[in-house]
């Protein structure tokens, strides 16, 4: 379900601390946060931020395309390890 559209958009209060600070400093350092469900915005454009999926940072280098959309959406959670069943043994050589 979707955020009410006079509410606005959903930003951390400290995320957007510490984009001011990165702005204002000009620092190139990323921007670490757990807040995932933080709604990214045009001030957010050309940073980067290290966005938790729940065991590790995964860097996360903000486009234009990407306002709008959340900071979670581009940190996977899950690694898909392929689907289930036995490894099949090889084909023995020269036989029928």
């Amino acid at each position: 379900m979707s955020r009410s559209s006079k509410k606005g958009p959903y930003v951390d209060a400290k995320v957007q601390k510490k984009v001011e600070k990165t702005l204002s400093t000009a620092s190139r350092e990323p921007i670490k946060t757990w807040a995932r469900d933080c709604t990214i915005t045009p001030e957010f454009v050309g940073l980067t931020f290290l966005v938790h999926n729940g065991k590790a940072h995964i860097k996360v280098y903000v486009t234009e395309d990407m306002v709008g959309h959340k900071l979670g959406e581009f940190s996977p959670t899950r690694t898909f390890r392929g689907h289930g069943g036995g490894k099949k043994p090889a084909p023995a050589a020269g036989g029928k």
